[in-house]
């Protein structure tokens, strides 16, 4: 069997779209050719001279203590969407506006990108990850670009993907029309088709969440908990790493639940709706999987804000209908 590199796979799937310019295989080169110099660092983190492991002493937009890495990560990327000029816009987890680019307002696409999802565990050499979604903006061709070219409900997405930098770099992505693997191969500097046209079980026995904010969850989190405790059917396993892509690729292959609810200190939850959810939902229900924020569907929640949170159940058909089932009532 032939092996497939990622830039054959996207070639080959941009000839299904008739209409297709060339533009969204530049994008998904752009965002291959920056995951490839994140994973060199992640993997050397440790051997630098002058270290990388460890706090930037900054403070992001949400408040929270960044990391070397993910600047390091948000430049890479900007640099390299930038430089070849192939989106109008960008938004980043790690910048509160939106980030127009200058001579490229004739693109048709925006990207909103979490350069370094987990990036609290890379100092203990914890797998880390980078989210990727990509939109056709809605303001005119030609014009500068819109809070509302990125405020736009997940069913719009047009591609969306997560890099894993783990004990092997693997770069997942859907254009819609199925999931598809990519593992790196750093003997050679490419991705070859690892896991083609990936759909997770419709039932699994891992479920992931953190239980050490047990006592601020809701009460539907807390019954779903002691369901997976005391099944007599099913022997649940309960792992959490604490970084979404790992968690969220264990269960895609394996089976499982990932739930991030609200909380008492996070009432509308902590995972960002644009960054995180959309597109690891867009994933999710291609690889014929569900995803919502507890009643309603993730990717029909209308973006209010560029850094809007929200709860998260995620996975399985199966388990995340066991928990609207709680939820409902």
């Amino acid at each position: 069997m032939r092996s497939i590199t990622l830039g054959e796979h996207i070639l080959e799937n941009q000839k299904t779209h008739q209409t297709s310019t060339g533009e969204l295989t530049r994008l998904l080169s752009a965002i291959r050719l920056a995951a490839k110099v994140i994973s060199k660092y992640v993997n050397r983190a440790g051997l630098q001279v002058d270290s990388i492991l460890g706090d930037a002493g900054n403070i992001n937009t949400h408040g929270e203590d960044q990391k070397k890495l993910d600047i390091i990560a948000d430049e890479l990327f900007m640099q390299a969407l930038i430089n070849r000029k192939v989106v109008a816009g960008i938004g980043s987890e790690e910048k509160e506006n939106f980030f127009e680019i200058e001579d490229a307002k004739d693109n048709k696409y925006i990207v909103l990108i979490d350069p370094l999802d987990g990036s609290s565990n890379i100092d203990v050499n914890v797998s880390v990850g980078t989210i990727f979604s990509i939109y056709s903006r809605v303001s005119p061709i030609g014009s500068k670009v819109t809070p509302e070219d990125f405020l736009q409900v997940g069913t719009k997405q047009v591609a969306a993907g997560y890099v894993l930098y783990g004990s092997s770099t693997m770069l997942v992505y859907s254009t819609g029309q199925g999931v598809n693997g990519f593992t790196l191969d750093p003997s050679v500097g490419s991705f070859y088709l690892s896991h083609e046209n990936i759909q997770i079980p419709e039932s699994g026995k891992l479920y992931s969440i953190n239980q050490a904010n047990y006592h601020s969850f809701p009460k539907w989190a807390k019954q779903y908990i002691k369901h997976c405790e005391q099944s007599s059917d099913v022997k649940y396993s309960a792992r959490y790493i604490g970084s979404l892509v790992a968690d969220f690729h264990r269960n895609l292959l394996k089976g499982g639940i990932y739930i991030y609810p609200e909380s008492k200190n996070l009432p509308h939850g902590k995972l960002r709706l644009l960054y995180e959810c959309n597109p690891m939902a867009f994933l999710i229900e291609n690889a014929a999987g569900l995803a919502y924020s507890g009643k309603q569907r993730v990717l029909d929640i209308l973006p209010k804000q560029l850094h809007q949170r929200t709860p998260l159940v995620i996975g399985s058909k199966n388990m995340v209908n066991e928990v609207l089932k709680i939820i409902n009532a």
